[in-house]
């Protein structure tokens, strides 16, 4: 970077003037102030008097402060030069503001890729207000996602630096959906070695590309087009079961969320049945189904069904009752 450039190289012009005025207090035998005068005329070339008489062995000396001085002070124009004509400084502070952003990101997420999926993606985690960051190699998508305002990262996902950058040491999921199956591989791979907890979803368009992924790391994988097929046909069959789901999932017509809130260790929720916590009516919200384990999906749970620790209960509410019931879910303290 420039700027880095910049200090550096004034740092060695310092470094210059202070060997310098050493140089001189030693050769003419003056003091400290006048050795310094010496150097930052000698370095300037503005042409000024010496403040002692000159011998051979200071001359020489002066030459070679000169040379390296004038050579140095026109490189450090030109990086300046280059500096100011990249555009405008503004979008340069936009740009360290954001990396130290990203830097300070925690138990965050991270988006591969700001195609049409990926860009579906970004705006669903804007509407739930969750911390990400995007990373994307296309300088023209890049673009697009400055006008959204968006934490991004201009690099190759599949490489562990660009990933470290975005912070997956520290993030809490990623999601792949680059339109290349092999890209996403990768980009499973790598992230797997370097965070062994992330929670990975990854798009695939080859079917045997799911196995791969599952084995590469990925813990659920998404084909756009199976959920399309199904989503087309769902439209055909049942079409406003389909508008519901979706005002659901876009929240573009009706004020609800559908969310999963995780029972946890401490929670009041803990032990009791779904009669005794009566969260529907102290909240309002609708518990759809409760996921317990891997496998076992419980819809529509009755009354007297008992709430564990671990429980992930599937909710449909608005923002502020979900954050209620995620609040009740998560300690009692």
């Amino acid at each position: 970077m420039n700027i880095k450039k910049i200090s550096i190289w004034l740092g060695v012009m310092l470094g210059i003037l202070i060997l310098g005025s050493i140089g001189y207090l030693i050769i003419l035998d003056i003091t400290f102030i006048d050795a310094l005068y010496m150097t930052i005329i000698t370095m300037s070339t503005v042409g000024f008097n010496e403040v002692s008489e000159m011998n051979t062995i200071a001359k020489m000396y002066t030459i070679i402060i000169i040379l390296l001085s004038v050579g140095m002070i026109g490189y450090i124009l030109k990086i300046v030069f280059d500096f100011f004509s990249q555009g405008d400084i503004r979008a340069v502070w936009r740009r360290n503001k954001m990396d130290k952003t990203i830097e300070s990101l925690s138990n965050h997420y991270i988006i591969c890729g700001a195609g049409d999926t990926g860009i579906n993606v970004i705006t669903q985690f804007i509407r739930r207000e969750v911390p990400f960051v995007v990373v994307e190699k296309s300088e023209e998508a890049v673009k697009e996602l400055d006008e959204l305002n968006v934490l991004h990262i201009l690099g190759d996902a599949s490489k562990e630096e660009v990933l470290q950058k975005a912070g997956v040491e520290r993030a809490k999921g990623l999601i792949t959906t680059l339109s290349s199956d092999a890209e996403n591989v990768f980009i499973v791979i790598t992230a797997r070695q370097l965070n062994h907890d992330i929670f990975i979803i990854s798009r695939f368009h080859d079917r045997p590309t799911r196995s791969k992924l599952i084995h590469a790391g990925a813990n659920r994988v998404v084909s756009p087009d199976e959920i399309g097929g199904k989503k087309m046909a769902q439209l055909m069959i049942s079409p406003n079961v389909q508008f519901f789901v979706d005002n659901i999932i876009d929240a573009k017509n009706m004020s609800i969320n559908m969310e999963e809130v995780v029972v946890h260790q401490d929670s009041e929720l803990a032990g009791k049945s779904l009669r005794q916590a009566d969260v529907s009516n102290k909240i309002g919200l609708i518990i759809l189904g409760i996921r317990r384990e891997e496998d076992k999906i419980i819809f529509n749970p009755k009354a007297n069904e008992i709430l564990r620790v671990g429980d992930r209960m599937i909710v449909v509410g608005s923002k502020e009752q979900i954050t209620k019931i995620s609040d009740i879910a998560l300690d009692n303290k």
